[in-house]
């Protein structure tokens, strides 16, 4: 049976971007295709005399009205499908489409850009609600985008749970890709210490003014509890993907230190994890 990703999302989120990398992966790419294809094109991909499409991306085109039913079916007929869902802020698509003066798909049923994006983003609430993993492009570049989704898919075909933390700053907006937010602002800011607050999470000095407190200790102790507690029902569930967001006011020091210690705790259960840290450098 074929390993399959369907990539959907909101226009201008970077579907292509994503298929693009899935080519260079080794995977036989569809391009824009018909909802109503996609079991078909399954089932020939699936023929003898087609050997070698045993990893098939599918890039949804724009009639997504059923795409749930098909995605189910297939998986009905053994099939592994992960779905993967391209998200960006409001603000970030309009740019987008101001710089390459593109018309949105949905210009025809609304008044204005701003409004086409929001209209297409309830349209596709449900598929987004269901998505195996959701890939928020808002602040990646080309580069940045290529990476995460490496990280996602050139080990495809295990059945581990891949778990992605992430730090961010409240103050810059929530990560739209996020299964669980954990808000550390509670914890003492080393932004208010003159010689830490050019440093960051990463730093030494940092790290140990956030981690070598009792405070920090026993919360990262209950929410690593937490964690061992809930994450074997996200496996049991089917999940692929897991996206654990920590967030400190300006996405600098707490949340990064915090993000660093709960996937080295995470990694020593034999966890595959890995880390970003989007507000870093802001």
């Amino acid at each position: 049976m074929a390993q399959i990703v369907v990539i959907t999302g909101l226009s201008g989120a970077g579907r292509s971007g994503v298929a693009d990398v899935m080519e260079d992966l080794g995977w036989y790419v569809v391009d824009n295709l018909p909802t109503s294809l996609v079991e078909k094109v399954v089932e020939l991909a699936s023929l003898p005399g087609t050997a070698g499409i045993d990893r098939l991306a599918l890039v949804a085109g724009r009639d997504h009205g059923g795409l749930l039913a098909r995605v189910s079916a297939v998986r009905a007929s053994g099939h592994q499908v992960t779905v993967v869902f391209l998200d960006a802020s409001a603000a970030e698509l309009v740019r987008r489409y101001d710089a390459t003066r593109r018309k949105h798909p949905l210009a025809g049923e609304a008044d204005g850009l701003l409004e086409s994006i929001e209209l297409e983003r309830a349209q596709l609430k449900s598929i987004r609600e269901s998505a195996d993993l959701i890939i928020d492009t808002t602040d990646l570049n080309v580069h940045q985008l290529k990476e995460r989704v490496l990280a996602a898919f050139s080990e495809s075909g295990t059945t581990q749970l891949q778990v992605a933390v992430e730090s961010f700053g409240f103050k810059h907006g929530l990560p739209l890709d996020a299964d669980i937010v954990m808000d550390v602002r509670f914890l003492p800011n080393p932004h208010w210490v003159d010689e830490l607050r050019p440093l960051t999470g990463h730093d030494p000095a940092v790290r140990d003014y956030v981690l070598e407190r009792a405070q920090t200790s026993e919360f990262l102790d209950s929410f690593d509890a937490m964690l061992q507690a809930t994450v074997p029902g996200y496996q049991s569930e089917g999940r692929s993907y897991l996206t654990i967001a920590i967030g400190c006011t300006g996405g600098r020091h707490r949340s990064v230190a915090i993000a660093e210690e709960l996937a080295a705790r995470l990694r020593s259960r034999g966890l595959a994890v890995r880390t970003s840290h989007r507000d870093i450098t802001r």
